[in-house]
C-alpha cells in the first residue's frame, strides 16, 4: 500500500477506530477529558494512562486494553472502544475486569485492598436497545432491590442515541469525521484535528497503521506455526496410543502414557478387533 493510500485512509479514521484511538490516547489529557465527561466529574484527575496495555494470561487468552488509567482517588479506569457488533459485549467486559483485577492484585494481599475498578465500554451501536446514551449497570439484591457494591463499576456508552448530553456530543466527535467542539472538548478536538488534517499528524497515523498491520501479519504467522506444532503432537500421541492398544496394554496405562482423554482412548479401543 503506497503512502497516498495510507494518508487517504488515515483521514477517514475517527477515535472510534482502534488505530486512531491508539494515537489519541497517548495524550493523558485526552483520556482525562473523556473520562471526566462520561463520569460527569470535572474534578477527576488522571495520574497515569497507558494506551494498548497488554495483560498476559498464561492460562487463557491475553487482553490488550485500549486505555488503562489510574485516577487520583486510586480508582483504576479501563476505557474500551468497540466499533464492531460481532462480539458479546458484556462478557468481554466481564473478562477484562477479571484480567485487570488479577493483574493488579499482589500475592497474599487482602481482598479489601483490591483497588476499585471502573470499565467504560464505548460502542457504536446501542446493543441494549433501550434508547439511552449511557447505561450504568448496578449489582442489585433481587429480593429487596438494594444496590450492593463490590468495587466494580460498569458503564456502557453508545454513539447511536442522540440525547443532547455532553457524553452524546462527545460520541459524535468519536464517530463523525467533520465533528469537533473546541469549547466542550478542546483536547479531543485539537488532537483529532491534528491526526486528520495536519501533515505531520497524518504521517504519524500512517506509521502506526503500518506498524499494527505488520504486527498482525507476524502474529498470524506465529499462531499458524504453533497450531501446526500442536496438531503434530496430537497426531503423534494418537499413533502411540493405537500402537500400545494393539500391543495389549490396558486403557488406563495408555491414558497415563499419552495423556489423552479417556473418551478418545476408549473410542480407539472400540475400533480395534
Amino acid at each position: 500500500m503506497n503512502s497516498q493510500t495510507y494518508a487517504k485512509r488515515a483521514r477517514l479514521l475517527n477515535p472510534i477506530d482502534d488505530d486512531f484511538l491508539k494515537k489519541m490516547a497517548e495524550d493523558i489529557l485526552f483520556c482525562q477529558e473523556v473520562i471526566r465527561t462520561i463520569l460527569e466529574d470535572e474534578s477527576l484527575v488522571v495520574l497515569e494512562s497507558n494506551s494498548q496495555h497488554t495483560i498476559k494470561n498464561l492460562q487463557g487468552r491475553s487482553v490488550i486494553l485500549d486505555i488503562l488509567c489510574r485516577a487520583g482517588n486510586g480508582k483504576v479506569i479501563n476505557v474500551e472502544v468497540q466499533k464492531e457488533d460481532n462480539v458479546d459485549h458484556q462478557k468481554r467486559v466481564r473478562y477484562h475486569a477479571s484480567c485487570i483485577t488479577a493483574n493488579m492484585t499482589d500475592t497474599g494481599s487482602k481482598f479489601k485492598d483490591i483497588p476499585d475498578l471502573c470499565i467504560i465500554y464505548i460502542s457504536k451501536s446501542d446493543f441494549f436497545k433501550e434508547g439511552k446514551t449511557v447505561y450504568h449497570i448496578d449489582r442489585i439484591i433481587r429480593e429487596t432491590g438494594t444496590i450492593v457494591e463490590n468495587g466494580l463499576q460498569e458503564i456502557y456508552v453508545n454513539a447511536a442515541n442522540k440525547d443532547g448530553s455532553n457524553t452524546s456530543k462527545l460520541m459524535t466527535i468519536f464517530t463523525e469525521s467533520d465533528a469537533y467542539d473546541d469549547v466542550l472538548f478542546p483536547v479531543t478536538s485539537k488532537r483529532k484535528r491534528y491526526f486528520k488534517e495536519d501533515k505531520k499528524g497524518v504521517a504519524e497515523m500512517c506509521a502506526i497503521m503500518d506498524e499494527i498491520r505488520e504486527e498482525g501479519r507476524l502474529e498470524g504467522k506465529l499462531e499458524g506455526r504453533l497450531e501446526g506444532k500442536e496438531e503434530g503432537k496430537l497426531e503423534m500421541k494418537l499413533e502411540v496410543a493405537e500402537n500400545l492398544l494393539k500391543m495389549g496394554l490396558n486403557i488406563t496405562k495408555v491414558i497415563q502414557a499419552t495423556e489423552l482423554p479417556f473418551e478418545t482412548v476408549q473410542a480407539m479401543a472400540d475400533k480395534l478387533p
